[in-house]
């Protein structure tokens, strides 16, 4: 990373795992996927395939 000159930058709810959606820590505590699951449908970013 240090070396790269383009530095990439993924907002963190944007990460999934390859066998579901993966973790995420943010919006209300004990909350996380929920809140990932809204953002990524809000953003129309949520294949079926991991639902």
């Amino acid at each position: 990373m240090g070396a790269n000159p383009v530095p990439l930058i993924v907002p963190c709810h944007r990460v999934v795992a390859g066998d579901g959606l993966g973790g995420y820590s943010g919006g209300d505590e004990g909350h996380g996927l929920e809140t990932k699951r809204w953002l990524l449908e809000h953003e129309g970013a949520l294949p079926t395939s991991l639902f």
